[in-house]
């Protein structure tokens, strides 16, 4: 038989004593450490312009913007909104699809971009994609690689009803030069 080159412990055995102070420290850790959480703002790493991720992704919100879109006695209602950086600065801007909240018929849409610089408390419109004033529908509504792209549906001429458009042409818009540049995306196709 070989003899241990470790001396012999004082005790191999535990009491339910060493049980309970071991819980208890451990209870204490575990408490300790959810009132000493770091606050998200500098729990967040920074981003790529040395804001925060926390803070780049907050994309505007569109609630409470006064947007540029006559609606007499009815609300606006936002019916799409697309988060994404759209200039490449590092902060994401949101693109809104609104209309009027009408009770019947097509009303025409209006496509804006909207933005929120750190010292201001309320998003605004920067950019009008689509204007309401042109009489247009928007469908297939997209953000992807900083490019909004939609499809719009319009009239030929002041004669044909609103519920029937007889127009479809495919749009995108993207950051050019300091402003947005309609074009023609390579996928579309006349009807």
């Amino acid at each position: 038989m070989q003899q241990s080159a470790v001396p012999e412990l004082a005790h191999t055995h535990t009491s339910p004593m060493q049980w309970v102070a071991t819980a208890t420290a451990i209870a204490g850790v575990v408490a300790l450490s959810s009132v000493l959480q770091p606050d998200s703002a500098r729990a967040a790493q920074p981003g790529p312009t040395g804001t925060s991720v926390a803070a780049a992704a907050a994309a505007p919100d569109p609630t409470g913007v006064d947007f540029p879109i006559e609606c007499g006695p009815t609300k606006v209602l936002v019916q799409k909104k697309l988060p994404g950086d759209l200039d490449g600065d590092g902060r994401p801007e949101t693109v809104t699809v609104v209309r009027c909240d009408a009770g019947s018929g097509t009303p025409p849409n209006g496509v804006y971009v909207l933005t929120r610089a750190a010292d201001e408390k309320k998003p605004r419109v920067v950019a009008t994609l689509v204007d309401p004033k042109d009489r247009l529908s928007v469908t297939d509504f997209a953000l992807s690689d900083g490019a909004v792209t939609a499809t719009l549906l319009g009239y030929s001429s002041a004669d044909i009803p609103s519920c029937c458009p007889d127009v479809k042409d495919r749009a995108k818009w993207q950051w050019k030069g300091g402003a947005f540049v309609r074009s023609t995306p390579s996928e579309a196709r006349s009807v």
